[in-house]
């Protein structure tokens, strides 16, 4: 069992697309490094910047279950959600070195609070994860993640002008919305937890998302 689940790392690993998740990295940790050469900005820069790092490297998070290769792993033994809570579980420890990483550039002045703005990380991840897992498991696209990338960024700056300030989940420090916006960033997580579990199993019926050439029926 030892050296099956080791070769079944080494495959994962194998396709992983590491060099576009840390691509988003690199640029979520330039965004937070920013922080650092703001002058005077800096107090009012600091959360925006960090939260542009949060989303560039959501983005990157995205294709994580990109692979080409999916099409000819449908029939190996080894069940769909163990495939996908290995890769989310190869990718952990890198998020978390990364997060570390990116408040530690932030100036110790200017860092907003630590657990509530984890909080938004982890949420932002989350729903990074989730939606790669319903983009494998209700379509045949090998590779997702470009559109799932673009469909994000859109969606970050629609909440951005749209969202109901009523519901405001990014507020300034300041702000005296900024607990109850976090209890909303803890629903979200939540939910987006809950939707990446149920979303990894085997899929039952399809989308008519379709991927252009080499689309097969199952996967």
């Amino acid at each position: 069992m030892r050296v099956v689940s080791r070769e079944l790392t080494v495959a994962v690993c194998r396709t992983m697309p590491l060099g576009l998740v840390g691509a988003a990295g690199a640029a979520g940790l330039l965004m937070a490094g920013l922080t650092r050469a703001t002058g005077e900005a800096g107090e009012w820069l600091a959360l925006p910047l960090l939260r542009a790092a949060i989303l560039a490297f959501a983005i990157g998070l995205v294709f994580l279950l990109d692979d080409p290769a999916r099409h000819t792993t449908s029939t190996v033994p080894t069940p769909r959600p163990v495939r996908t809570g290995l890769r989310a579980a190869l990718v952990l420890p890198v998020v978390a070195a990364w997060w570390t990483l990116a408040l530690l550039l932030v100036p110790r002045d200017l860092r907003p609070p630590v657990a509530d703005i984890t909080l938004e990380a982890g949420s932002a991840f989350a729903l990074a994860v989730a939606a790669a897992v319903l983009a494998v498991r209700h379509s045949d696209i090998a590779r997702p993640g470009a559109r799932l990338a673009a469909g994000l960024l859109t969606s970050a700056v629609l909440a951005l002008l749209f969202w109901p300030g009523r519901w405001a989940l990014f507020v300034p420090v300041q702000d005296e919305r900024w607990a109850a916006a976090h209890d909303r960033w803890a629903v979200v997580l939540a939910v987006a937890v809950l939707v990446g579990v149920l979303g990894a199993g085997e899929p039952v019926r399809r989308w008519a998302w379709r991927g252009g050439p080499g689309r097969r029926p199952y996967s």
